[in-house]
């Protein structure tokens, strides 16, 4: 404790900013398909993981890192709305497990399939030289590509509340969310926004994939640890909630960082203490509503 100073615990939690950022995505991702489709998908380290190796290719093959950034979520989320079309849809109507049940099946299918065609062991993703280095905060210097990404994920927050709260397609989404019977009276077809929205939850993933994929390289079992992470974090923001997602996920990699630099040892399980603490004093979540899975 006496090492600690307070340009070392500004940097930890710039450091918890920018791990927060991904779970950010992931949970954001994850919170839009069961806010709208009711879907728990679990299918999403998977997607992750697809993310993180397709632009690991894009950046091979086009020797750019932006148009990986670009390349994988569209990639990925052509793949999700191909599953949501041929797979998923058939199961709506028939209870919840359903597809969980499948999506679980489907992530075993795509790490195996990654695992065949990319090899078993994991490989290094290059951070590009432009986002190399170290930048001055004031107080210290910061690593370039974590803030980086944390001005991304910003960006992309912000574009999405745009979308959600100030077009009409938001207006439906988070009207079908609430009664999708109503949205189909008025003559909406809520299968497209279906498609659409559970495309952009798995394309957000990928991105999320992209984006991590310098900090920790890219192998098949990424996924699984992230996925942990996902879930545990929109329960704790709120199942279905795009405004708990992005709170919780700033939350638990603050103080997961947090605690890598005062308790090392309880680092891993400090999500499943905020888990726990938030759903003893609510159990929908920080932003959830009661009863959306009843």
């Amino acid at each position: 404790m006496d090492g600690i100073t307070p340009q070392l615990l500004a940097l930890q939690l710039f450091t918890g900013l920018a791990l927060g950022a991904i779970y950010v995505l992931l949970a954001v991702g994850l919170s839009l398909i069961f806010g709208m489709l009711t879907v728990v998908n679990f299918a999403h380290g998977a997607f992750f993981m697809l993310g993180a190796y397709v632009g690991l290719f894009a950046a091979e093959q086009t020797g750019s890192f932006w148009a990986a950034l670009v390349i994988a979520p569209l990639v990925v989320a052509a793949i999700g709305m191909l599953c949501e079309r041929w797979l998923i849809r058939p199961l709506y109507g028939r209870g919840i497990d359903y597809p969980l049940l499948l999506t679980f099946g489907l992530a075993y299918i795509m790490v195996e399939g990654v695992r065949i065609v990319f090899g078993k062991s994991g490989v290094p993703f290059d951070t590009p030289d432009i986002l190399q280095g170290a930048t001055s905060l004031g107080f210290a210097d910061f690593p370039t590509y974590r803030l980086f990404v944390i001005g991304v994920v910003a960006v992309l927050l912000f574009a999405l509340w745009l979308l959600i709260e100030r077009t009409s397609f938001g207006l439906i989404v988070r009207a079908g969310a609430r009664d999708p019977v109503i949205v189909r009276v008025l003559g909406v077809d809520v299968s497209r926004v279906w498609l659409i929205v559970f495309g952009a939850g798995t394309g957000i993933a990928a991105l999320a994939g992209v984006l991590a994929a310098p900090l920790q390289g890219v192998s098949p079992e990424m996924g699984s640890s992230v996925l942990t992470v996902a879930f545990v974090v929109t329960v704790v923001g709120g199942m279905g909630s795009l405004m708990g997602a992005v709170v919780a996920g700033l939350l638990v990699g603050v103080v997961e960082s947090l605690a890598v630099l005062f308790v090392p040892e309880a680092a891993k399980v400090s999500m499943f203490v905020i888990m726990a603490g938030v759903l003893l004093v609510r159990p929908q979540g920080l932003f959830g509503r009661a009863g959306l899975m009843a």
